[in-house]
């Protein structure tokens, strides 16, 4: 009887290794994709010229009813390959071009002309030429991440009176939804948001008995979301059975109803939120938005005078000062293991993601890498570290792969993988480091 499975090893000696094969098969990809578009609008420019009397309307379901049988598809797959067809080819042939060169891939073009045609036609010209610019060097979900950026930062001018309107519409409402349940929906602003589920999600950790430890690699949100949401922990003084999920739910309530928090353990009582507040200083000074956008960790751009009145608030909030021609300094050396607390926030600050290609977690879900390893005489230091999620830490470590920092990149990670390719990761915010010259090459 015949194997249906290929000869995979028969290829093995045979032309490119396979990390190049499959390179040279998503190029490939890459260039039909564009032929296809090229086709899609050829489809269309002829239906239009064969049938001229027809609206808008009738040709657009015919031409999509076409695409949709020819390609075995459906018609709403075809409706978004037409609308593709026509950015990409007639609107903003540059994205073509690149496409056809298999210098990005079809997901990059989409995700292009979607937020190109989301913002004003005023900057559209300046969105598309930065954006195929980040789309050749970003994977897919860094350069979407690149782009809601790009856009955050030319409607900088305009996000004091956006904001304004969105928090005059801000309400609660209860949705219910049987069996005794409802969802409760707040819409907030998003700092406010944010620091809510930071809190509920200190005051369940602390609960379930994850308390956060200063001096390790991992905070309390990290130790809630990796260790704890997969199943229920079991508390030996409370037999506390609850999930993290289930007892974030029980302190809202707590919160909400009683006001206080004075029946959860004394560690739960005292968990506060910290939010990460990044202001360049000469907006703080002069309050003018064309000096840089002020930024919260996990939420994106906020009006500067917003940023302002947080900056002037409590310890909660973490301030970060920046300077276009300064760095900040933090090292312990050898002379400890651990981070210490304001290390870790600079070092997630720095890079806001984990620092794994193409990863997305937020760094404040991440844990705290040597990147040298302490035990190979790595320091504990800003030019030595680097958020890592939980999975893309144990295959740095266990996974054959090997990473470094990149001397005068402001912290960026060079990864190498089995298959010997290389692959740059760039942190969210580059910063200089000044160090003393017995120690490592400054980068």
């Amino acid at each position: 009887m015949a194997s249906n499975v290929l000869p995979v090893d028969d290829y093995l000696d045979t032309g490119p290794d396979a990390v190049g094969r499959m390179v040279e098969v998503a190029d490939m990809m890459a260039v039909f994709a564009a032929e296809r578009l090229l086709s899609i609008a050829m489809l269309y420019a002829e239906a239009r010229r064969s049938a001229p009397q027809l609206s808008t309307e009738i040709l657009d379901r015919s031409v999509r009813l076409e695409i949709a049988t020819a390609l075995r598809t459906t018609e709403y797959a075809a409706g978004e390959l037409l609308a593709l067809s026509d950015a990409v080819v007639r609107r903003y042939p540059a994205v073509y071009d690149v496409l056809h060169q298999a210098e990005i891939t079809e997901q990059h073009a989409r995700i292009l002309v979607t937020v190109v045609d989301s913002v004003d036609p005023a900057v559209r010209a300046r969105v598309l030429d930065e954006g195929m610019t980040l789309a050749k060097e970003l994977p897919v979900g860094s350069f979407r991440r690149a782009m809601r950026a790009l856009v955050d930062r030319v409607r900088a001018v305009t996000l004091a009176e956006r904001h304004r309107e969105a928090v005059a519409a801000r309400r609660v409402h209860v949705e219910h939804v049987g069996d005794g349940m409802s969802w409760l929906h707040a819409l907030i602003p998003s700092v406010e948001a944010h620091a809510i589920h930071q809190r509920l999600t200190g005051i369940a950790a602390a609960i379930v008995g994850r308390r956060s430890d200063a001096g390790a690699d991992v905070d309390a949100d990290a130790r809630a979301d990796v260790d704890v949401d997969a199943d229920a922990r079991v508390d030996a003084d409370t037999a506390e059975t609850r999930t993290m999920d289930q007892v974030r739910a029980d302190a809202l309530c707590d919160l909400l109803v009683d006001g206080d928090t004075t029946l959860h353990p004394d560690a739960a009582r005292g968990v506060r939120a910290s939010v990460v507040v990044t202001v360049p200083a000469l907006s703080l000074l002069s309050g003018d938005a064309s000096a840089g956008q002020a930024t919260v960790e996990g939420v994106g751009p906020i009006p500067i005078g917003r940023a302002r009145e947080l900056c002037a608030g409590d310890d909660g909030w973490m301030r970060v000062l920046t300077h276009p021609e300064t760095g900040m300094v933090l090292s312990v050396s050898r002379e400890r293991y651990s981070h210490p607390p304001s290390l870790r926030k600079l070092v997630k600050w720095r890079s806001e993601r984990c620092m794994a290609p193409g990863c997305g977690i937020p760094a404040s879900r991440c844990q705290i890498d040597h990147t040298l390893a302490w035990e190979h005489g790595g320091e504990t230091s800003l030019w030595n570290s680097a958020p890592l999620c939980q999975g893309h830490h144990t295959i740095k470590h266990h996974g054959d792969w090997s990473v470094q920092q990149i001397d005068g990149s402001g912290g960026s990670l060079e990864w190498t993988s089995p298959a010997g390719r290389r692959y740059l990761v760039k942190p969210e915010r580059p910063m200089p480091v000044f160090r003393p010259s017995s120690g490592p090459a400054p980068f």
